[in-house]
């Protein structure tokens, strides 16, 4: 029974538990996604694509991999919820996609319904509110969100009770340091607007053109959100420490002298901290600069 999972009760919208969002912010947050839903679906997509997609990405398909079966995973931020569907996909596991947008969540659910995928609850709520119940979740994946939020660290310490001990949870935040690109991306589209914005972004331009609605939840999200926050490795690696959370590895690595040993949840290096700082600069002239800058750490709940 799902009522497992949950402190307080709810109601049922759309095919959506609703959880009842009092806060301005988050409240904002949501409506400002209710036009443009992000990343939002192409018009070919189904199934198949989303399996493809997913298993191209080599953190997702290890991800998935790692879970296994028969576990209970939830991801804050779901959005349109293409990576809550793709974890459901031929597994037996209980997926829950969380955001503050009904839209994004109906988009997510009608997708899931389309394509015949039976083990996954769509929620909306507020992360402040706490709406689940302690150690219910094997795993948490909470990528591009926190940074979305009135307090993000705060935000992080809301959903750790949520996760049972020795559980995962990936974390994804814009980086301080990195983000430099898309700032200046944010001042070409305000001067000079979309048409030019994109010789600069080089995920618009693997865009196809006839998804505009994809294309415009990017700039959306980009350049123009009311909330944001950047971070630094160091700023998570105290959140970890504060939360007894284990640190287990990141994306880019921490330290200088690791590489790709084809298991992400395997401990890595934390690095110096003026490795921590150079790989912080070095995400400036990477492919994660160019495409947002967001950093993931993986941890590992100790108690």
């Amino acid at each position: 029974m799902i009522t497992q999972y949950f402190k307080k009760n709810y109601k049922i919208k759309e095919g959506i538990i609703d959880f009842d969002i009092s806060d301005k912010v988050t409240s904002n947050v949501g409506k400002f996604y209710e036009e443009d839903p992000f990343p939002n679906y192409k018009l070919n997509d189904n199934k198949q694509t989303i399996l493809k997609i997913g298993d191209q990405n080599i953190l997702l398909k290890e991800f998935k991999k790692f879970i296994g079966y028969n576990k209970s995973i939830i991801e804050i931020g779901s959005g349109t919820c293409q990576l809550a569907n793709y974890l459901a996909i031929g597994t037996n596991n209980k997926v829950f996609a969380f955001d503050g947008s009904l839209h994004s969540l109906k988009l997510g659910k009608d997708f899931a319904t389309k394509s015949d995928i039976n083990n996954i609850e769509f929620v909306r709520g507020d992360i402040f509110d706490k709406n689940f119940n302690n150690n219910v979740f094997d795993h948490i994946w909470c990528n591009g969100v926190l940074h979305h939020t009135k307090n993000p660290y705060e935000a992080f310490r809301s959903i750790i009770p949520s996760l049972k001990k020795d559980g995962y949870i990936l974390l994804g935040l814009y980086n301080k340091i990195g983000r430099v690109r898309t700032k200046v991306r944010k001042y070409i589209y305000k001067f000079f607007g979309k048409k030019v914005v994109m010789m600069f972004d080089p995920v618009l331009r693997s865009i196809p053109n006839d998804s505009q609605d994809k294309i415009n939840a990017w700039i959306k999200d980009q350049y123009t959100h009311p909330v944001e926050f950047t971070h630094t490795f160091d700023e998570v690696l105290k959140w970890f420490e504060d939360n007894n959370i284990e640190f287990i590895n990141s994306i880019p690595f921490c330290s200088m002298t690791e590489s790709y040993k084809n298991n992400l949840f395997e401990k890595n290096s934390k690095g110096t901290y003026f490795e921590r700082i150079f790989q912080q600069i070095l995400m400036i002239f990477s492919r994660h600069g160019s495409e947002g800058a967001i950093f993931i750490f993986i941890g590992k709940k100790k108690t």
